[in-house]
């Protein structure tokens, strides 16, 4: 690739310089600090009208900028001399310090001393301070320049519209108090139980089942624990409130780098990370679609996993946006290798889509160039070897419930549908109709991309083979794996940032090659919006079907569409419109029927909420169980992190019969180990997974375990209690009042320490 000529960009769509000084001094810096005023002020506002205290905002704001952004902005302009603005070398700056920050406190957290992942923070002013050729990194360099004021006030006011939607949707559905975190998504205690596994064992396993490995990329909670030391706050917090905004912020940034930096043009990196931040499917169905038909941002505050990940990743790609042109410096390879290193437990997704995408660009520039691109073929190899340890170590080669299963998602989508069962068979014509939908679903949305045409060479030039390899193999392995929590559309996820930068970036080139005025463009974009509003409106077809309905009439809003465009490319031709001009206006128009026409179709009475707002979770009634929190905390404060905890309850509240195991609140809310608690995301319960068989209703492997640990909360006695304290090492007992039988005298044989509400702590003693 060293031998490859950099992506021409013509000069219409580069950006005009902004002025190195505008008239008053001051009043310059006033209003180039005042778009991260703003930004501030609202995440400040969102978080204290839902239960944040100042105390915690403030101490957990000066952890990030003094611990992770402003050490990382240094060693970004120490190994990565590239001349960036101050916001986008911060944003870089807290990507590559939250890679260190794990990187360190790791080995800290394995020497019993997890306070000591400050040394890298202290480590590098020390270092910036005592090093002549150092120093002069603290100043910003004079050709750095600053960003246009609309530039900044773009960027904020998405993040500020991502804290709005965030704010509405899970902030105010999810309350931090017991019973109401019960309101919780599924996932959300067992995040909070690797939290506070991670908060005091390295290498961790999995809490809620002792001796049970931890095949999971769990790095992100290293980063949640490592922020729990070092400023003292609830991990509940940090989970549920304040976390994820300082990597939501940063990720926008670093996405409008990779477009401006990909494209050349910043109005074209703002439609990018607009498309990316508030990515939706074509909203042609009246009704809640799932499945392929429906893409969630590639972030979410649901899968802090998926978060951090897409964090990380976007550095990445900044990077690799330098390897046409001369061979890369040592800290350019420097900084890639940590990124990459912390990407292989971070998501597990991410690295194999990248080894695909590189793959790509190997073959495509050895075959253009006649000559294999050696900075890629390394940059491939380090990959590779990154991809390699992590199944292999951090993985243990555990396959996570994954299995070859094709078009599973697709059956999962047209079950979906048409409100069939679960295990409803799919016979072969459905199955390919909703295969049909899923795609044309993903034309419409990146169909720009098809601009690039009208510059055949762009699609030989880098990077555009390695975003179409990334999307490829994302979509190659939704199709042809299966999981029974669809855990398979990460695949999807993972590369859409990118490739909305390159289908806005096709649709650009178009329009400017082709000469269409931009009243035009705007003008065939609002008739694509419009054109989705009238099929839903006139057609009316809802989702999930009702009984007796013929699944036919799924084709009838694709099959409007697409005559709608037949309609313009005849009325653009009568028009005496050239072949390229229609071809752009269409583009324009079947682009808008994507995500703007999904975000308004929102308006529509009875619409389904938006993909960002996350929707209320169930009533908790006053037969919730009451105390748990409170006897948690007690528990944690009591005893030792070492000390091993029993429990009675292993089902999710409402979910006994069948039982589903998915319940992780003992070890979540007390940060201990526990015997027996929830074993869904197990090893062993994942192992041998069948197509269609869903692992949290399947029973626990060790059944002796099991019967063990439940006897003493069932039929307590000496000889339970000592069975469970000898043999198993259980000190204490965490204990659900509210599935205890009525007259089952726990107290006669355990130590009663605590109780709230529903909850007891019963400890185990020699003497019991």
């Amino acid at each position: 690739m060293a031998d490859a000529p950099p992506l021409p960009q013509s000069p219409a769509s580069v950006d005009a310089p902004a002025p190195a000084h505008l008239p008053s001094r001051p009043l310059a810096r006033l209003s180039r600090l005042l778009p991260a005023v703003a930004v501030l002020g609202c995440a400040a506002l969102a978080l204290r009208l839902n239960g944040v205290a100042a105390r915690d905002m403030v101490v957990f704001g000066l952890y990030v900028a003094f611990g992770l952004a402003l050490p990382g902005a240094l060693w970004v302009r120490a190994l990565y001399r590239r001349a960036h603005v101050l916001p986008e070398q911060v944003a870089f700056g807290v990507a590559l310090g939250y890679a260190l920050e794990v990187l360190t406190y790791l080995p800290a957290r394995a020497l019993g001393q997890p306070v000591l992942v400050v040394v890298w923070p202290l480590g590098t002013y020390a270092l910036f301070a005592a090093v002549p050729r150092l120093r002069a990194h603290w100043r910003r360099r004079p050709d750095a320049g600053h960003a246009p004021l609309w530039w900044s006030w773009s960027l904020a006011l998405v993040v500020i519209a991502v804290i709005a939607l965030v704010a509405a949707g899970f902030f105010a559905g999810q309350p931090l108090t017991w019973p109401s975190l019960l309101r919780s998504p599924v996932d959300m205690p067992f995040h909070l139980a690797l939290t506070g596994e991670l908060r005091h064992h390295v290498p961790p396993m999995v809490p809620s089942v002792v001796g049970e490995p931890l095949a999971y990329h769990w790095f992100v909670y290293a980063h949640l624990a490592a922020a729990s030391w070092v400023t003292g706050i609830e991990p509940v917090i940090l989970l549920f409130r304040l976390a994820m905004l300082p990597m939501l912020a940063a990720f926008v940034v670093l996405i409008a780098m990779v477009g401006h930096r990909m494209t050349g043009s910043r109005k074209v990196a703002l439609a990018g990370v607009a498309a990316t931040v508030f990515v939706a499917a074509p909203g042609l169905y009246a009704g809640s679609v799932s499945g392929l038909l429906t893409w969630a941002p590639p972030y979410s505050w649901a899968s802090p996993t998926q978060t951090f990940a897409a964090l990380l990743f976007a550095p990445v790609m900044l990077l690799l946006l330098d390897l046409p042109g001369r061979r890369r410096s040592r800290g350019w390879w420097a900084v890639l290798t940590v990124m990459l290193m912390v990407l292989t437990g971070a998501k597990a997704t991410y690295l194999p889509l990248l080894a695909a995408g590189l793959l790509v660009v190997v073959v495509v520039e050895t075959v253009t160039w006649f000559r294999p691109p050696r900075q890629a073929a390394a940059v491939l190899g380090l990959t590779v070897a990154c991809l390699v340890f992590a199944q292999t170590v951090l993985f243990g080669g555990a396959r996570q419930g994954i299995v070859v299963d094709p078009l599973s998602m697709v059956r999962v989508t047209w079950r979906n549908l048409t409100g069939a069962g679960a295990r409803a068979e799919v016979p072969w014509q459905a199955l390919a109709g909703a295969s049909l939908l899923c795609l044309l679903g993903a034309a419409i949305a990146w169909c720009g991309v098809l601009g690039l045409l009208c510059r055949p060479r762009l699609l030989a030039r880098h990077p555009v083979p390695l975003i179409l390899g990334m999307s490829a193999a994302g979509l190659g392995a939704a199709l042809l794996l299966g999981h029974p929590n669809l855990s398979q559309g990460y695949f999807l996820q993972a590369p859409f940032p990118y490739l909305a930068i390159l289908a806005c970036h096709g649709l650009a080139t178009v329009v400017r090659r082709t000469g269409v005025r931009p009243a035009a463009a705007v003008g065939a974009g609002c008739a694509g919006v419009a054109a989705v509003l009238a099929i839903r409106v006139l057609l009316g077809v809802g989702v999930p079907f009702r009984d007796g309905e013929d699944a036919a009439a799924l084709y009838l809003p694709y099959t409007a569409l697409l005559g709608m465009v037949l309609v313009a490319v005849v009325a653009l031709r009568a028009l005496r419109q050239s072949r390229a001009r229609t071809f752009a206006l269409v583009l324009c128009l079947v682009t808008a029927a994507g995500t703007p026409a999904a975000w308004a179709a929102q308006l529509l009475p009875g619409a389904p909420p938006g993909p960002l707002v996350l929707g209320r979770h169930r009533h908790v009634g006053e037969e919730a169980p009451r105390g748990a929190l409170a006897a948690g905390r007690w528990l944690r404060a009591n005893s030792d992190p070492d000390d091993l905890v029993a429990t009675n309850a292993h089902c999710r509240w409402h979910g006994e019969d069948p039982c589903d195991s998915r319940r992780f609140w003992a070890s979540a809310l007390s940060e201990r180990r526990v015997l027996v608690e929830g074993w869904a995301y197990t090893t062993t319960s994942l192992a041998g997974l069948r197509p269609g068989e869903a692992p949290r209703y399947r029973p626990y492997g060790d059944q002796e375990r099991l019967r063990a640990n439940d006897a003493v909360f069932q039929q307590p006695s000496p000889d339970t209690v000592r069975l469970l304290r000898e043999r198993y090492g259980v000190r204490w007992l965490f204990v659900d009042e509210t599935l205890m039988r009525p007259g089952t005298q726990l107290w006669v044989h355990a130590k009663r320490r605590f109780r709230s509400g529903d909850h007891s702590v019963y400890e185990l003693t020699d003497d019991t």
